[in-house]
């Protein structure tokens, strides 16, 4: 079977479905976040095993927080995680981090409804 005709059996993409065929991905963001780490574990920043005990480390202390058991607290812990492993790897200070984030915060409130957020809107101070 060609590579064209791979394509037209397999039908237009869609989103990864998880085992109960719900999309693994709710939002965009939590794509972008497994993505970024796993560039980053491929780029060397740290090891898929320092990756993997951050991650576990950041669930287990949502969940002991009181955290629900779901795909919304396991990405926000994969979030936490990537954002710990920055600090940690002298990436960005937690000071860069947080002036990042509110550039973000403002870009987002100076977009319209529906475009795209570009960082640059968030440098209106």
């Amino acid at each position: 079977m060609s590579g064209a005709d791979l394509l037209a059996h397999l039908g237009e993409p869609g989103p990864l479905l998880s085992q109960d065929a719900k999309p693994i991905f709710a939002e965009p963001w939590q794509a972008e976040i497994v993505a970024l780490a796993a560039a980053m574990v491929a780029q060397g920043r740290f090891t898929a095993m320092r990756w993997s005990d951050a991650l576990g480390a950041e669930i287990r202390a949502a969940l002991a927080a009181g955290a629900p058991d779901t795909a919304a607290t396991y990405y926000q812990s994969v979030l936490a995680a990537v954002e710990a492993l920055v600090k940690e790897t002298s990436l960005m200070t937690a000071e860069q981090l947080a002036a990042r984030k509110a550039q973000w915060i403002r870009a987002y409130e100076h977009t319209p409804h529906g475009a795209p957020v570009e960082l640059a809107a968030g440098d209106h101070h």
